[in-house]
């Protein structure tokens, strides 16, 4: 969840000054611990250590970020506020690769300023802070509606298996795209079960899904990510349903390693598979998931875990951070206009062009 905290009112309708306000996710679920920053170097490391993550969480931070830090420019005309306000978003739209949203929410900050008339510092300053109040407060609305859509496949006492953190903790708040569905069920008074995959190495699944929902009385259950064929076996799963990082422009999907594996999985097993994401993580420019950047994390987060070492000192690791599910094996990605059903290259193209 992401909110701007501290805009004062310094004239009538002004917003500033204020900083970014996150909670720090690698303190939970032992901790609720927030972060309040208008630092560019915090925010960069914010999102590349994961105290923010989920590819709509880290676009909003990222945009409500950028206001923040440049809010506090001592720029005197109108070109030098731009080129600091290019190079801070190129900086923070380093921090992570593969999640679309970051670049998609700074770019969109960029073009409001680039395409504004106005020249008085300010003012331009105003308008950065508005743009990212915007960003997330379309999150927000966006969410609720993959939800609403994404609830129409649940019935009273269905089994749902999600991957990874897709709930509001992973978005602007407090729906999220995969767990929305089941918020919204919950909501209408259906009783289904969320499975919550454990989600290695850096357990979002136990330690932020399976928190987020009891705090919402959504019933949960966590298995290991091993556990999840035996649990497709005894039956207790109806549906999957994950977010995704990167959409490509033919349906294949980016999300949190093991991911690919599940729909495997879910394929053998009968069991239908879905994306949950907004269109800002839609990359048309991406033909299919191998143009898909996939992030490699550092070796520590698997020798290492938490801190307790967990393999021999000096093994080699192999960490990447994200695979791709082909988009043969989901039946549909749920969004805010609907859910988008194969062939995906033309439902894609649809959604994106009534966007325009």
């Amino acid at each position: 969840m992401i909110n701007s905290t501290g805009w004062k009112q310094l004239k009538p309708g002004k917003l500033m000054p204020g900083k970014l306000r996150i909670i720090d996710q690698t303190k939970l679920p032992g901790e609720v611990v927030y972060i309040e920053t208008d630092s560019a170097e915090e925010i960069y490391n914010s999102i590349k250590r994961m105290a923010v993550r989920g590819a709509p969480a880290i676009g909003c931070a990222a945009a409500l970020g950028l206001g923040a830090v440049c809010q506090h420019s001592d720029a005197v005309s109108r070109d030098e506020f731009v080129q600091e306000v290019k190079k801070t978003a190129a900086y923070l739209n380093n921090s992570r690769p593969t999640a679309v949203n970051l670049s998609w929410s700074l770019n969109r900050c960029l073009k409001k300023i680039e395409e504004s008339a106005e020249t008085d510092i300010f003012l331009l300053k105003e308008l950065l802070i508005e743009e990212g109040i915007e960003i997330l407060n379309e999150d927000c609305n966006l969410c609720k509606c993959i939800g609403e859509h994404g609830a129409k496949l649940l019935k009273d006492g269905y089994g749902m298996l999600t991957h990874c953190n897709a709930g509001g903790l992973a978005t602007g708040g407090p729906y999220g795209t995969a767990l929305a569905p089941a918020y919204i069920a919950n909501e209408n008074g259906l009783k289904i079960t969320v499975y919550s995959d454990e989600t290695r190495p850096l357990l979002q699944g136990s330690r932020l899904t399976a928190w987020e929902l009891m705090k919402n009385r959504v019933n949960v259950v966590t298995i290991c990510d091993n556990m999840a064929a035996q649990v497709m076996k005894e039956g207790r799963i109806d549906i999957v349903i994950v977010g995704s990082d990167r959409i490509a422009a033919n349906g294949d999907a980016a999300n949190k390693i093991g991911s690919y594996g599940l729909s495997i999985l879910a394929d053998y097993h009968k069991i239908p598979f879905y994306i949950a994401a907004p269109y800002s993580t839609i990359d048309p420019s991406v033909e299919n998931g191998d143009e898909i950047p996939i992030e490699q994390r550092n070796a520590d987060e698997i020798k290492r875990g938490f801190g307790k070492l967990t393999a021999p000192k000096e093994v080699n690791v192999y960490n990447p951070a994200f695979d791709v599910i082909p988009n043969e094996l989901i039946h549909g990605i749920i969004t805010e206009e609907g859910i988008l059903r194969p062939p995906f290259k033309d439902s894609i193209y649809k959604l994106l062009k009534n966007k325009k």
